[in-house]
């Protein structure tokens, strides 16, 4: 499962966390990959000072894959000294999630 996260809005950010958990309790954390892929405006969700960095140890320490685009990074002068600690990277967001579709992944939007 691949969720997108591409607003500013931490509302919409906790709820991308609360599915990707409720998916792993629904199906069995060891029967399902879950990846959470924030660009544009929603990489500030993966940012060091984010409003729901007290999350996002959780979701790391459950196996969920927390990705950020180095493009919107590039464009927004973001270094990974300003991201959370332990987040993985795709080279650009978009183009990650329609690889994990074409592979067979369920997508969604929160």
């Amino acid at each position: 499962m691949v969720l997108q996260v591409s607003d500013n809005d931490p509302a919409k950010w906790n709820l991308a966390l609360n599915n990707a958990r409720n998916i792993q309790a629904d199906l069995g954390k060891d029967n399902v990959d879950v990846e959470i892929v924030a660009y544009g405006p929603g990489l500030n969700m993966l940012k060091g000072e984010s409003k729901v960095s007290d999350r996002l140890a959780g979701a790391l320490d459950n196996n969920i894959g927390l990705m950020a685009c180095e493009n919107t990074m590039r464009n927004t002068k973001t270094t990974k000294a300003d991201m959370y600690a332990g987040i993985g990277y795709v080279k650009a967001g978009v183009v990650h999630i329609m690889q994990r579709q074409r592979e067979g992944w369920a997508y969604v939007r929160p």
